[in-house]
């Protein structure tokens, strides 16, 4: 497994992701600098916390199948994970998060005001880095920003009467995880020069991994039994959040399930529940259909893959795809 958690890359290309991910890091941190002290430091709180930097990799593999050495890509990187990071910082406001990425959130060390404050400053910081890359980088980080708050309005809204629940959550797991995914991955294959019929294919596959991502993690924060997975199992079932395993709990006509219903309907309090509700759970026949449909849209992501050339960077998207279906098992 290499330091990206894909496994199998070639070493050439590892090499030349962990340079990419280097100076997306060194831009990364110079650019959110800001003249007030307070700013900077509430901003710079969750760049110093680390993370998966997801968006960038894609961004940075997809920019193999161009020039990936254009100085672009790495902007284009750095904007994919800035608007990341501004919405870690409104989506901790909403939830009332006291921790993320193991460090004490913006809202609870500076207050909900500060924490809103210091998204909406990154959110500018990304949009001076697009306005250096053009209209059209304008126009997509538009559109992916649009579906990023609608997806958040439509989960707290919650589906309307006469709509699936589940295809309701698929939804807003499209808007709110795959779609700036989907982005990451077309900066890169956009700001590399490479060619339309690329570029298309690897935004559909990078919408369609990030929908697998969300759908590992729902399964995750079920199926592990310990923080080994860098979640803390019953998260989702303390803050009363539907997932596509509660979903599929919900929509059962079994009489044998009302009970555990009841309990899904609202957060759950208490230590001791969390612990019975997860029992429960992982012997439920929703979490093996759960595990079926991570599958499903995982080998949908590595169709999705087919008309890209043979290539180290190819091979890298595939392994992305086993890396996700890996990590709930």
């Amino acid at each position: 497994m290499t330091a990206f958690g894909i496994p199998d890359l070639s070493p050439s290309l590892e090499k030349d992701l962990l340079e990419g991910l280097g100076k997306v890091e060194d831009l990364l941190r110079t650019h959110i600098k800001g003249k007030y002290p307070l700013v900077e430091e509430s901003s710079r709180h969750l760049v110093a916390a680390g993370g998966k930097r997801l968006r960038p990799l894609l961004t940075l593999i997809a920019a193999q199948y161009g020039d990936p050495t254009r100085y672009e890509v790495i902007q284009a990187a750095v904007a994919a994970e800035l608007t990341h990071l501004a919405t870690l910082y409104h989506d901790d406001v909403m939830d009332d998060a006291l921790l993320r990425r193991g460090v004490e959130s913006a809202n609870s060390r500076w207050g909900n005001t500060v924490a809103i404050l210091t998204g909406d400053y990154l959110f500018a910081k990304c949009s001076a880095l697009l306005a250096i890359l053009g209209p059209e980088a304008v126009r997509l980080q538009a559109q992916t920003f649009e579906r990023l708050v609608i997806g958040q309005i439509m989960e707290t809204q919650g589906p309307d009467a006469d709509q699936d629940p589940l295809e309701h959550y698929l939804q807003v797991v499209a808007d709110k995880t795959g779609s700036l995914i989907a982005t990451s991955a077309r900066y890169g294959a956009l700001f590399s020069g490479a060619s339309n019929e690329i570029t298309e294919t690897v935004t559909k596959f990078g919408e369609t991994i990030g929908i697998a991502f969300q759908l590992a993690d729902d399964v995750i924060d079920i199926s592990s039994e310990s923080k080994d997975s860098g979640k803390t199992p019953g998260t989702d079932l303390r803050e009363g959040v539907p997932t596509l395993v509660t979903l599929r709990v919900m929509a059962s006509s079994d009489p044998k399930d009302r009970e555990l219903q009841e309990l899904l309907r609202g957060p759950i309090a208490s230590e001791t529940l969390v612990a019975e509700v997860l029992v429960a759970l992982r012997s439920h026949s929703a979490l093996e259909e759960s595990q079926e449909q991570l599958l499903k849209v995982a080998g949908e992501a590595r169709l999705a893959l087919r008309p890209l050339p043979i290539c180290d960077a190819t091979a890298a998207l595939f392994s992305l795809c086993d890396a996700v279906i890996d990590r709930s098992h």
